[in-house]
C-alpha cells in the first residue's frame, strides 16, 4: 500500500503544476498563478485521489461532478481579469477548490451548487482553510442571484445550451462572464463582456465575445440550461 504524500512533496507537485500546466500553457496572469501555487488542491479531492491531485486531468468528487483540471480553472480565473475588488458569482461550487482560488483574487465570491452535500463539504472545506469572503449556497446556479447582483465577474462551471440571458443581464457594464458554451462540435469556453446597458444575447448587442478554447464540462442544469 503506498504511503500518503506528504506535504513537502506535495507542495512541490504544487509548484510544479503551476510550472509545466499553467505558465508553460499560456496563462500569463501572475495573480492567478500565485492563487493556484497557494491552494492547496488535495484537500478538494477525495482521498482516494488525493495521490492525482496536481495531475493534469479532471477529477470525479461525487454525485457525478468533477472537479476540474487545473488548467481549466486557471483559465477561467485569468478570463475573469479580476484585480482583488470585485464582487464574483461562481456557478457550480463542487468541490469549492476553484471558489477558494477565486476568494485569492477577488473581493468576495458568492458560488452556488445544486447538490446539497457538495455544497455542506465544500462549506466545510473552505471554513477549515480559514477562507473567509466565499458564501456558499444551495440553489439553481443558472438563474445566477439577481436579489445580489450586479457582479463584476461571473463563472460557470457547467456547459449551458448557449449565453445565458438572466446571467448576462446580472453582469455589471465591463463585467466579465465566463462559460462553456454547448457547439456541435466541442464545449467552448467562452469570455462574454458586457458593454452597453442594453444587451441582446440571440445578436450580441451590448457584448463581446472571446473564445478562450475547446473544454469539456458536466451540463449545466436548471432553468436556463438543460434538463435534469
Amino acid at each position: 500500500m503506498r504511503r500518503p504524500a506528504s506535504a513537502e512533496e506535495l507542495a512541490a507537485e504544487r509548484t510544479g503544476m503551476v510550472e509545466r500546466q499553467l505558465r508553460r500553457r499560456g496563462i500569463r496572469d501572475e495573480r492567478v498563478l500565485e492563487a493556484m501555487e497557494a491552494v492547496p488542491r488535495e484537500h478538494f479531492v477525495p482521498d482516494s485521489q488525493k495521490r492525482r491531485a496536481y495531475s493534469d486531468s479532471a477529477l470525479a468528487i461525487g454525485y457525478g461532478q468533477t472537479i476540474s483540471q487545473p488548467w481549466i480553472v486557471a483559465a477561467i480565473c485569468e478570463g475573469l481579469e479580476l484585480e482583488g475588488s470585485e464582487l464574483v458569482l461562481e456557478i457550480g461550487t463542487g468541490s469549492g477548490y476553484s471558489a477558494a482560488v477565486l476568494a485569492l483574487l477577488a473581493r468576495r465570491v458568492i458560488t452556488i451548487e445544486r447538490v446539497p452535500e457538495l455544497a455542506a463539504a465544500a462549506r466545510e472545506i473552505l471554513a477549515a482553510l480559514g477562507v473567509a469572503n466565499v458564501e456558499v449556497l444551495v440553489g439553481d446556479g443558472s438563474a445566477g442571484l439577481p436579489e445580489r447582483g450586479p457582479f463584476e465577474a461571473i463563472a460557470v462551471h457547467a456547459t449551458a445550451p448557449a449565453p445565458p440571458p438572466t446571467l448576462i443581464d446580472q453582469l455589471a457594464i465591463g463585467g466579465r462572464l465566463v462559460v462553456p458554451i454547448a457547439s456541435r462540435t466541442a464545449d467552448m469556453l467562452t469570455v462574454i463582456r458586457r458593454v452597453g446597458e442594453d444587451v441582446d444575447p440571440t445578436s450580441g448587442k451590448g457584448l463581446e465575445s472571446t473564445v478562450i478554447g475547446p473544454c469539456r464540462f458536466v451540463p449545466l442544469i436548471g432553468s436556463e440550461g438543460f434538463p435534469e
